[in-house]
């Protein structure tokens, strides 16, 4: 219908389903629409445009033409928006998404994990044979500690309690995976600095604590919750390899959009291992400085964390989830 030549009857017959989409709006715009709300809003919004296009020739500069603009401008927010994070989103991105990133980067994860086994070899002997050099990878009062038959963590119950000290602990983890992440940036030389410097620092202590028979005590404070950490903090290197590679050789067109996909990916990886670390973290401040815990209960929650952490980064423990 022409409506420059019939534009009162062409008022007519549009004007009731003009008044139905303008009684559907606050409705569509107020929360996530269901499919069959969905599919109205798009037909709407075609019909709409042919309306608005055909107002503008047939009636221009009218209030009723720019009563339908200011509704097809409210359609178009809504058909446009960005979609919310629903639960089976969430489900998705632990499931599929963040399993193939690790899959993806696992050639790196191995990488880095024997660049983290060398150098705390490379620590440890370091130590072994020159033991007056711990002063370069430990605290004065670490030392002294050490030297007089006791680890730097005994008794600090007794002056943090645990909740605090697993607050610290677990916001340290995070900053600390989080830059050996970002730090790949520079051409991964940061990433790598990043993990020699902790194997450095790890395979030095147990050095210098194995000289004064300490070495057991330590790696019993460290296991529960050791394992999963510095597996955390060496995927977190990964990552940063992943963002050095992107700009020494570019997948995409420029560094900057390889750099751009790449960081897009990785930043699905947090959203597993943040929480993760936050376990860590609770571990080491509930369970590891308390000398009341032994041996069994420790091996029980490493494994335990362990597990946790394949299960999460594998995408079975989310998989399972869904299929329950």
């Amino acid at each position: 219908m022409n409506p420059k030549s019939r534009p009162p009857s062409w008022l007519a017959q549009r004007a009731a389903v003009w008044s139905r989409l303008r009684d559907s709006l606050p409705t569509w715009r107020r929360g996530r629409l269901s499919r069959q709300d969905a599919l109205k809003a798009l037909d709407a919004y075609r019909v709409l445009a042919r309306d608005v296009a055909s107002a503008r020739k047939a009636l221009p500069g009218n209030p009723i033409t720019i009563a339908l603009e200011t509704m097809y401008a409210s359609l178009h927010a809504i058909v446009n928006r960005e979609p919310r994070h629903t639960l089976a989103s969430l489900r998705h991105l632990y499931a599929v998404e963040i399993p193939a990133t690790v899959q993806e980067l696992k050639p790196k994860i191995v990488g880095v994990w024997l660049l983290f086994a060398l150098s705390t070899a490379a620590g440890w002997w370091l130590i072994h044979t020159w033991p007056t050099l711990v002063d370069l990878v430990a605290s004065r009062d670490m030392i002294e500690h050490v030297q007089r038959g006791e680890l730097w963590t005994d008794g600090i119950l007794n002056v943090t309690p645990s909740s605090v000290l697993s607050i610290r602990i677990f916001t340290n983890n995070i900053v600390v995976t989080i830059f050996a992440c970002v730090a790949g940036i520079f051409y991964g030389l940061g990433t790598f600095y990043v993990i020699a410097n902790n194997g450095l620092m790890l395979g030095a202590v147990f050095a210098y604590t194995r000289d004064y028979g300490l070495d057991g005590d330590l790696l019993k404070f460290i296991f529960a919750h050791g394992t999963v950490e510095l597996s955390l903090v060496c995927l977190g290197g990964a990552a940063g390899v992943a963002l050095g590679e992107s700009l020494i050789r570019p997948k995409l067109a420029s560094r900057r959009e390889s750099l751009e996909h790449s960081a897009a990916k990785i930043a699905h990886l947090f959203a597993a291992l943040i929480p993760l670390l936050v376990v860590c973290g609770l571990i080491e401040g509930f369970v590891s400085p308390d000398s009341a815990i032994g041996w069994p209960v420790r091996l029980v929650i490493g494994l335990a964390n362990l597990a946790l952490m394949l299960a999460v980064l594998s995408g079975r423990f989310f998989k399972s989830g869904a299929a329950a």
